[in-house]
């Protein structure tokens, strides 16, 4: 498989402009929405009206943001960098910025591929080496044991999971920070692949290996109804017809791996047919023990040779299920760093790829610092989240990395320039630009309530700057007055100092500036694909300092409406 098309100077040149840009617009996403009254955030960084925040973002958003003028433009064009004024640093011109913050997100780079781009690849070098298909299972709906957005992100990834390990011939996966396991069951009972779950949490692990005897009894219970729906279908067709058609397969028979043999014309004509079975498939599960709801023929009325079919079947199916049981799918407890030796979690340990989904904050650079470090692993497919969780190296602010080891910046291209983000700039990369673009993903009122109660422990309380959190009392809460006091007896400070009438006049006080917070936090959620794509570009650029390497890239995995974190940093060793 041939390199990715950008080579590290040019990643390099994506993330100087990404840095310029972060260097003039960081300050907003750095203002903490708490400390947005008290430190009198609007004022101080911007010079525009909300309402020209507000009516920018919606026509942004339109596509019509072309035609219309900001009310407050700046006289001098060359006096701006970005829609900010270079004598103030206060924006000035909404329109620009937003502009500026899409050319400078992942999309507007054009730096990543999407998924089809991958698989397509990843084909067309399978071909070349005329290996064997992956072993590709009748598809799994997972809708009933998984909600809409687990369920996406499991079958997008499991796909790319599959195919990267059949291009570097191998048949292990470790799962890094596996979570409920739902990644895992998937690529071990849908593509046959032995997976290593390991999380560092044993709740988790014990859940994820209950729940993976679940899913097999689940899959066999689809097999053996399929079975019978082909040997119905098939009823005028000869013997030998039929026992071509039902062969075990991966995890049992044809049905679960119907990909294989086939060329990519016929799998795709296949894959495009509708599943009839999968109602039955989906109807096996239930929360405790899924069984399949037979109407079968009773023993005593079965011939001869049905019952020495079926005799034969279930001995199969016995030896197949003590075979797979402890090979297919392994969950492991560990608390995992870059330093985890894996051989001393896994006794029988091959060549592998290393997977996460959805690891926390330092875990995904850990798990490429892994992938680069141990000859074991031959590719890699991550996909981070929770990036206030992150360590930085160079943040002033910052707390200590632990053991020495920082989250960011990954690269040595950003670690020469001691580069930082911040906190709170961290925490707005975690927003979700497209959903909120649908009017989805700010509980505005509920930022409000906090920023106020700051005003009030600022004014009346020495001890404003608590470090308690009070963020769950707002959904308790029955009105502002009511949530102040909640407030106050979880930080246990005085609540005599207040009557009910001194509440409820700050929330009248500040309620007429809500417009401000509310366009503010639409400025942070437009820079925070820019934060989050540099981020990104931090670890691939990490993987391309790699000597070697034969291919990375970032890979748009996942719906971002469905997933807001949907990009995976991959990687193949030569």
């Amino acid at each position: 498989m041939s390199s990715s098309s950008y080579c590290l100077t040019e990643i390099q040149r994506r993330i100087d402009e990404v840095k310029q840009f972060l260097s003039i617009t960081l300050n907003i996403a750095n203002a903490h929405t708490v400390e947005f009254y008290t430190q009198d955030a609007w004022n101080r960084l911007t010079a525009v009206p909300p309402q020209e925040v507000l009516s920018t973002f919606s026509s942004c958003n339109d596509g019509s943001d072309q035609q219309r003028e900001p009310q407050h433009r700046a006289k001098d064009q060359s006096k701006t960098t970005f829609g900010f004024c270079n004598e103030t640093d206060r924006l000035v011109d909404a329109c620009e910025l937003l502009r500026a913050a899409r050319a400078h997100s992942l999309p507007g780079l054009g730096v990543c591929m999407s998924r089809d781009e991958l698989l397509q690849a990843l084909r067309e070098s399978r071909a070349e080496s005329r290996a064997p298909a992956v072993a590709m299972g009748a598809e799994m709906e997972t809708d009933e044991f998984m909600n809409s957005k687990k369920s996406h992100e499991v079958q997008s990834m499991s796909e790319v999971v599959a195919c990267l390990a059949q291009h570097c011939g191998v048949k292990q996966v470790i799962d890094v920070g596996s979570g409920k396991g739902y990644l895992s069951s998937f690529l071990s009972l849908q593509y046959g692949l032995h997976v290593y779950a390991i999380d560092s949490s044993s709740s988790n692990t014990h859940g994820a290996r209950e729940r993976n005897r679940k899913l097999k009894k689940f899959s066999r219970a689809y097999q053996k109804h399929n079975k019978a729906v082909k040997a119905q279908g098939k009823a005028a067709h000869s013997p030998q017809e039929e026992s071509e058609e039902i062969q075990p397969g991966v995890e049992g028979d044809d049905d679960f791996s119907h990909g294989v043999g086939l060329s990519q014309e016929e799998e795709k004509e296949r894959a495009s047919e509708p599943n009839q079975e999968q109602g039955f498939f989906l109807s096996a599960l239930s929360v405790d023990v899924m069984q399949p709801s037979s109407t079968r023929v009773p023993s005593s009325q079965l011939t001869d040779e049905e019952r020495e079919r079926r005799k034969r079947e279930s001995l199969e199916r016995k030896a197949q299920n003590r075979t797979s049981a402890n090979e297919m799918f392994s969950p492991l407890t560990s608390y995992v760093t870059a330093e985890t030796e894996l051989r001393e979690l896994i006794d029988e340990l091959e060549d592998a790829v290393m997977v996460g989904l959805h690891t926390c904050g330092d875990l995904a650079p850990s798990t490429l610092r892994m992938f680069v470090a141990k000859p074991e692993l031959s590719a890699v497919c991550s996909v981070g989240c929770c990036y206030h969780l992150l360590s930085e190296e160079f943040d002033p602010a910052g707390q200590e990395c632990l053991h020495g080891v920082c989250g960011f910046p990954l690269s040595q291209y950003l670690r020469q320039g001691s580069w930082f983000c911040g906190r709170n700039a961290r925490m707005s990369a975690c927003l979700a630009l497209e959903r909120v673009s649908l009017g989805k993903g700010i509980q505005m009122e509920s930022l409000f309530y906090r920023a106020v109660l700051h005003v009030i422990l600022r004014d009346h309380y020495s001890s404003f700057k608590s470090e308690k959190r009070v963020g769950n009392v707002y959904s308790k809460a029955k009105s502002f007055v009511d949530y102040v006091h909640r407030a106050l007896l979880r930080l246990e400070l005085d609540e005599s100092k207040l009557s009910d009438r001194d509440i409820q006049d700050y929330h009248d006080t500040y309620k007429p500036r809500m417009g401000e917070m509310h366009a503010f936090n639409l400025l942070k959620v437009t820079l925070a694909p820019c934060i989050e794509g540099l981020i990104l570009l931090d670890r691939l650029c990490y993987l391309k300092e790699q000597e070697d390497l034969s291919f990375s890239a970032l890979v748009q995995l996942f719906d971002p409406l469905l997933s807001p974190r949907c990009y995976a940093v991959v990687g193949l060793k030569n």
